[in-house]
């Protein structure tokens, strides 16, 4: 992720330190020290502040980035509303981290799917070199003119940010060339043409601010897949909304986001052997959520099992709401249920997704679900 920062070279980057994204802003800085960046580096005393400063320097027409993790994100809460609702295209690394208490440093998805009605657009990546990649389509996709919106790219802690994996680095003047110049609108270092940002606006004005809001984010959708065509066109590596995987003739279905995709592909290819019509789909899009491309891609699914690793007190999970959503008039409606895995870092092994895929079996078999939502690998059942 420093290696994208330091090959996009933002005007300003400002951070605080929280693990696991430190390394991030670490590396980033030597590249600033070394003066292979222009970037004006910001160490600042807070994540509230880190984004506050990000704000006033998009504002002023700056490309600007951050990254943050966990408790650092939340921190950073009522900026988040501010960046979104002031279209500023901020962009920021999230390693995902679950949120204290009790204190605890791995990963898990509470901290981006609490900020997912902030306004910002969510991606989300499997492995370093997804992360890479959508970093690297980040800016093009948060200044689009349709757009105008802050984005975080999401990746797992430690999990992902501390391993070591083969990946391809693209070279500096064709990412700089597929990335474009930046330009800043309505800025406020534009003295010739003043402008107000955070102004006042009551019941006369502010709902016609959200509408406007909504109408770019889910423009974005479109925008996303655009950029991501030309990204392929340009690096030969293939990005949708979502990733289909050996979704054709499946009837079971796990859905599911980040890292542990990974596993549960090699799980459904060894199903597949063994001759079980087993299929899983990613996410890589969660905000604007792709609700009817998804709807079409599942729509040959007779069971679907949602995998949340964030939970939502007193709801079903985040992800297992939207999922549902996007099937609620499908024809014929599959089955689906929500399963909660790897809260603070517990790790899900391969014979848990199969276990997962028996047990969406037994219900399919048994033509109902016998337990809507549950926790998966938990002390006492």
């Amino acid at each position: 992720m420093a290696e994208a920062m330091r090959q996009i070279n933002p005007d300003v980057v400002a951070a605080f330190p929280i693990t696991p994204s430190t390394q991030i802003i670490e590396d980033f800085a030597k590249f600033v020290a070394d003066g292979e960046v222009k970037t004006e580096l910001i160490t600042v005393e807070s994540e509230h502040s880190a984004m506050s400063a990000c704000i006033g320097a998009s504002a002023a027409g700056g490309r600007v980035m951050t990254a943050t993790s966990s408790n650092g994100l939340a921190l950073m809460w009522e900026m988040l509303y501010i960046a979104a609702s002031m279209r500023q295209p901020v962009l920021m690394s999230v390693v995902n981290r679950a949120i204290s208490a009790p204190i605890n440093i791995h990963c898990d998805h509470g901290d981006s799917m609490g900020a997912r009605d902030a306004g910002w657009i969510q991606i989300y990546a499997e492995n370093n070199q997804e992360a890479y990649d959508n970093m690297i389509m980040a800016p093009v996709i948060a200044g689009h003119m349709d757009v105008r919106l802050p984005l975080m790219v999401c990746l797992d802690g430690f999990i992902i940010s501390h391993s070591i994996e083969t990946m391809e680095l693209e070279a500096d003047e064709q990412v700089r060339g597929f990335i474009g110049e930046h330009e800043g609108q309505h800025t406020l270092l534009d003295t010739e043409h003043p402008v107000t940002w955070g102004a006042l606006g009551l019941h006369d004005y502010y709902i016609e601010h959200k509408r406007g809001q909504q109408v770019a984010i889910m423009k974005a959708k479109s925008v996303i897949q655009d950029v991501s065509d030309r990204f392929c066109q340009e690096f030969g590596r293939k990005y949708e909304l979502f990733e289909s995987y050996r979704l054709d003739g499946a009837d079971r279905v796990i859905v599911a986001i980040n890292s542990v995709a990974g596993e549960i592909k090699e799980v459904v290819d060894a199903l597949r052997d063994e001759g079980e019509k087993v299929g899983l789909l990613k996410i890589r899009l969660f905000r604007p959520f792709p609700y009817a491309e998804i709807a079409e891609a599942l729509k040959g699914a007779k069971m679907v099992t949602v995998l949340d690793r964030s939970t939502s007190m007193g709801a079903y999970g985040p992800l297992f709401g939207e999922i549902r959503t996007a099937l609620y008039d499908a024809e014929p409606r599959p089955l689906i249920y929500n399963r909660t895995f790897g809260l603070g870092g517990r790790e899900l092994f391969p014979d848990d997704i199969r276990e997962i895929f028996a047990e969406s079996q037994r219900y399919l078999q048994g033509g109902k679900i016998e337990k809507l939502f549950d926790f998966l690998n938990v002390r006492g059942g």
